[in-house]
């Protein structure tokens, strides 16, 4: 096939990672995405004994290497490091040994096709239900969702409909409960170093246990963990300070949505309280991997003209991540929301941003590197196979096929 003219573009000129000690052959990341196909532990599964706990089985270790590249890097799935994180059912932990010896296999076959693969923590907090951890919710507040139609993602087992939200309400975090939160980060960051992953995320964003504590409608403490932005940074800052003690800050990066409102994250104050994240971050933890942010118009659950509505109500009618591409400085700067073949061109050539994640598109091309090198058209996802688990997980999951050249 000819030269094509995308190959000029910079996504796929090299990048340096992980404070000089990993260089990607392009910047065409595979985003984090949850995908529900973990093997049950119990699979005699009843409302009586419940399965709570999965692993990475076959499907899960061809779905990553059918997405490595050379040189490319690939963030895992959100990985719960204990179970009452855990917000979804069908969800790989990495808090068993089954579930490390899982994600090692993942991890070997990424690095097989020579790729990178960074493992992403993810603790739900409040968005999350009994019937999922056995036990109750956590958030830094016990504040119920106030919205009485929203319902958990799927069907405990045995039901037919899935629970709502409101009837189940959180817990406040105790000063102690919230160090065991971090330990159980801090175990899981260390058993994906030991287990050859190349670094770790923390999942920051998207309404998620950091972002709770990051918002003011949800975190309503007035301990030094919150009231003030200030304060209500403290758990992330702790949190990552461990972790970079633990694994090295040159391993370890962050993600953040400061503009999201996934999850009723529907906090104010959203430039003072992200900006002081971000220095705080930046001047206690000067050389870490990268860091990932959300695209500020972009939005799971509205609308880009509702997404705004929302932005002017505070006064952001303009807001763009520049301000925290300033403050990082030569930090690596990742962005995400809705790039795909069509959209993506030009944007690492503005100078903005380092890399682009890209997330449904690699769910149904996982040659998608080749094919945005190449001009070749993508093969469209199917959003209703994103989420499992599903009677046959492997259909749209593992069976999309590479393009056929010319």
């Amino acid at each position: 096939m000819a030269t094509h003219k995308n190959q000029s573009s910079k996504l796929f000129e090299p990048l340096v990672i992980n404070n000089g000690n990993l260089t990607l052959d392009h910047r065409v990341i595979h985003a984090p995405m949850t995908r529900n196909r973990g093997v049950p532990q119990n699979e005699n599964s009843t409302p009586e004994n419940p399965n709570r706990i999965w692993y990475p089985g076959d499907l899960m270790v061809e779905y990553y290497r059918q997405r490595a590249t050379k040189g490319g890097l690939i963030i895992s799935e959100g990985i719960p490091p204990s179970l009452e994180s855990n917000g979804m059912p069908g969800v790989p932990g990495l808090f068993t040994p089954e579930q490390i010896a899982g994600w090692k296999r993942v991890v070997d076959a990424v690095h097989e096709k020579g790729g990178y693969i960074y493992a992403q923590l993810w603790h739900a907090g409040r968005v999350t239900v009994p019937q999922m951890t056995g036990t109750d919710p956590v958030a830094p507040s016990a504040i119920p969702w106030d919205s009485p139609d929203e319902r958990y993602s799927h069907p405990p087992v045995g039901e037919s409909v899935p629970p709502r939200y409101a009837d189940h309400p959180p817990i406040e975090l105790s000063a102690e409960h919230i160090q065991r939160t971090i330990d159980d980060y801090r175990r899981a960051a260390r058993a994906a170093i030991d287990i050859g992953f190349d670094g770790v995320e923390v999942h920051g964003g998207n309404g998620y246990l950091p972002e709770q504590f990051l918002s003011s409608n949800i975190n309503k403490r007035t301990d030094e963990y919150g009231g003030t932005p200030e304060k209500r940074c403290r758990f992330t800052l702790e949190l990552m300070d461990s972790l970079a003690k633990s694994i090295g800050e040159e391993k370890l990066s962050i993600r953040l949505s400061p503009f999201g409102l996934f999850n009723q994250t529907r906090g104010e104050q959203r430039l003072e309280t992200w900006s002081h994240l971000c220095r705080s971050l930046k001047q206690a933890l000067p050389h870490l991997s990268y860091v990932s942010f959300i695209e500020p118009r972009y939005e799971q659950i509205f609308s880009t003209e509702e997404k705004d509505t929302f932005l002017a109500s505070w006064g952001l009618t303009d807001v763009n991540l520049d301000g925290f591409r300033g403050i990082f400085g030569s930090t690596p700067f990742f962005t995400a929301g809705g790039y795909n073949d069509q959209n993506a061109w030009g944007v690492l050539e503005s100078g903005r941003y380092d890399a682009i994640l890209f997330g449904r598109p690699f769910t149904s091309n996982p040659d998608l590197v080749q094919r945005l090198r190449k001009g070749i058209a993508l093969t469209p996802y199917e959003r209703t196979r994103f989420y499992g688990p599903f009677e046959d997980n492997k259909l749209c999951y593992v069976d999309y096929e590479a393009a056929k050249e010319a």
